[in-house]
């Protein structure tokens, strides 16, 4: 992407907000398209502007951020989604990675993590941090008695996902494996096709959920 990333920030504690997005302003590859407090302003700002990232705040008090995501396709949006909270269960974590959002990263977290979940997000990656993660894995484990029947991985579907699993771009891993980036790009599809999901972050728990297959 060679114009800068735009990013659109909706949390109802403007203190934490304002903080942020003088965080995120100071670098030079973003740029902050809107600030606001509410579903309805996040909304708002789409009609106008063009948002490549929503960093969107879960819990704002009597509203819940993921509406936004239920509404904003109905205003053009075809940006990326990281969930930005303070704490979320471990069921909401996997109901918002299944709905389709690209990350979720927890306030505790670092700026220098935040600026690298935007990037990787921005390259169609997903982020989850070791949080998300473990909610991940627990509920894998709950599953594990309630697989579908998955057709085998080849070698090459295999060592593709777990390059995913390791959190790497497609040209990442056409490099690690010496392909091309189409060749992954098609093995990503052939993922997608055999289990079923339609993310890279349901891959990732799919390959969980499998691992003690050898997926990865």
């Amino acid at each position: 992407m060679n114009r800068k990333i735009s990013i659109l920030l909706i949390d109802d504690h403007s203190l934490f907000r304002e903080s942020l997005g003088r965080l995120l302003q100071a670098e030079s590859a973003l740029e902050i398209v809107g600030n606001c407090g509410s579903v309805a302003e996040g909304l708002a700002v789409l009609r106008e502007k063009q948002v490549d990232i929503v960093l969107l705040d879960y819990d704002m008090g009597d509203e819940r951020g993921m509406s936004f995501q239920k509404e904003a396709p109905q205003y053009g949006f075809k940006g990326r989604i990281i969930i930005v909270t303070a704490g979320m269960g471990d069921q909401e974590i996997i109901n918002a990675l299944e709905s389709g959002i690209s990350g979720i990263f927890f306030k505790s977290s670092t700026p220098a993590q935040l600026i690298e979940a935007i990037n990787k997000v921005t390259q169609g990656e997903p982020w989850l941090d070791p949080n998300s993660m473990k909610a991940v894995i627990s509920a894998a484990a709950a599953k594990s008695q309630q697989k579908h029947s998955i057709q085998p991985l080849n070698p090459r579907e295999r060592a593709v996902l777990r390059g995913i699993f390791e959190g790497l771009a497609n040209k990442e891993i056409a490099a690690e494996l010496n392909l091309s980036e189409s060749s992954v790009k098609a093995v990503i599809q052939q993922l997608f096709d055999k289990t079923g999901v339609r993310t890279r972050g349901q891959l990732v728990r799919i390959a969980l959920e499998r691992r003690k297959e050898g997926w990865i």
